[in-house]
């Protein structure tokens, strides 16, 4: 059986961060990226606000970038799953989708999350030119333009004000007839004045224009579920704020998780709830969910792993 100090289940900005510093630190980590190598970063066409790009970059290039900075370092990077992991004692005995079977000293979950869309096929078309999952993100591109959220709760509500400070006019779209959201979150969004709430309203359909590869959205048709009426609002930017899903399905009644699923980590650590087990990214991150606090929770994951490992010895 393989062995390892320091196994890293995932990617992105936490799993390339953690892999980099867990090679500097002579760990000889080993790396699984999982089904979509480089995280959610990958569907995305520009980066603006990672420290280090003045110009900005392309997701996928960016990812690149740290993939290559971990693999400089000596990080042995694989593409595929992690789908067995025995948490029970220390080394950790996992399996992979590639029959190798690993024992590993430290474990670092940067499995990340899952955005959730409505599923229709447009919106998948249209992603990167137009549909995102990240106001935060993305918002800055729509400076000026009208733009449309979909969802109800408080993170629509929430994404919805925020794009209000930068956009001409900002379109809810709710398929009910009251919000989800938190009075608090309700009351930001009604005294919005450019926010416009469409109630009872379900999307139909993302248009837009296709040049090559090229692809841009520029209005979204609605259909209002009380009268069946259809209508289409013009807009530039589509954001869906449905929340995300954490992919933690290989740690349920193994380690200790929100309602949600998201991995409950000490305060000021990445510590789970299993000695050796370390949690990055937005796996354990409901609140922030930007490349650049998964890079640093990366780097506290794989310091900490390091450590632990001294202590041990």
């Amino acid at each position: 059986m393989e062995k390892t100090k320091c196994l890293i289940i995932g990617s992105g900005p936490a799993g390339y961060t953690a892999a980099i510093y867990a090679a500097r630190a002579d760990l000889k980590p080993v790396m699984y990226e999982g089904l979509q190598p480089g995280g959610q970063l990958t569907t995305t066409t520009e980066v603006d606000n990672f420290p280090g790009y003045p110009e900005g970059i392309d997701g996928p290039a960016m990812m690149e970038d740290l993939k290559k900075q971990a693999t400089r370092f000596g990080t042995d990077v694989r593409w595929g799953l992690i789908t067995e992991v025995d948490t029970t004692k220390r080394p950790f005995k996992v399996k992979a989708d590639d029959g190798a079977e690993i024992e590993a000293e430290t474990l670092i979950i940067a499995t990340g999350a899952t955005a959730k869309y409505l599923g229709i096929e447009s919106e998948e078309k249209f992603k990167g030119g137009g549909v995102s999952a990240c106001a935060t993100c993305d918002g800055f591109f729509y400076k000026g333009k009208d733009v449309a959220v979909v969802g109800g709760g408080d993170t629509a509500a929430e994404e919805a004000t925020y794009l209000a400070n930068m956009c001409n006019k900002v379109y809810l779209i709710h398929r009910r007839d009251e919000l989800r959201a938190s009075k608090a979150m309700q009351k930001r969004v009604f005294n919005t004045p450019n926010i416009e709430i469409l109630w009872n309203h379900e999307v139909k359909e993302i248009v837009g224009v296709e040049e090559g590869f090229t692809k841009a959205m520029n209005g979204v048709i609605l259909i209002n579920n009380k009268t069946g009426e259809e209508k289409k609002i013009d807009v530039d930017g589509y954001f869906v704020a449905l929340g995300h899903t954490p992919n933690t399905d290989l740690f349920k009644e193994k380690l200790d998780m929100d309602d949600t699923g998201y991995l409950i980590t000490k305060p000021d650590s990445t510590a789970t709830s299993i000695e050796g087990i370390f949690a990055a990214g937005d796996v354990q991150d409901k609140h922030y969910r930007q490349a650049i606090t998964a890079a640093g929770t990366g780097c506290m994951a794989a310091i900490e792993s390091e450590r632990f490992i001294g202590e041990q010895s």
